[in-house]
């Protein structure tokens, strides 16, 4: 139940943060699109997968994703305020680095997972 309920509370606090801060113009469109569009898909293949007696655990891509994107988030909500005074742009290398991450754990669940979508 973990394995399931874990990733999915993950996805409710990174949608309802990306979802907001695009509302307020902190956080490109396109990203949020990319990684929401992924979360979507993932939690599809995890229900089919689910309908069928398996359980998908997250992968270490996975947990990398989510780590990138609740620091991604946070250096956003935070105005880069850490960096501000060196002047390295840290919220945007880490939206590009979290959308990075978010598409290949995608590819990585999709692949290691198409039995469940292949019959």
């Amino acid at each position: 139940m973990g394995k399931f309920l874990d990733p999915l509370a993950d996805k409710l606090l990174i949608t309802a943060a990306f979802i907001s801060l695009v509302g307020l113009d902190l956080f490109p469109a396109w990203a949020a699109i990319i990684i929401l569009s992924r979360e979507f898909a993932v939690t599809g293949l995890r229900l089919v997968a689910s309908g069928e007696g398996n359980v998908i655990a997250a992968s270490i891509w996975g947990k990398w994703k989510t780590v990138s994107q609740i620091v991604a988030a946070s250096a956003v909500m935070l105005h880069n305020m850490i960096f501000e005074w060196v002047g390295i742009p840290f919220s945007t290398i880490m939206i590009y680095v979290a959308v990075l991450l978010t598409i290949l754990s995608g590819v990585d669940y999709f692949i290691k997972n198409r039995h469940v979508l292949i019959k």
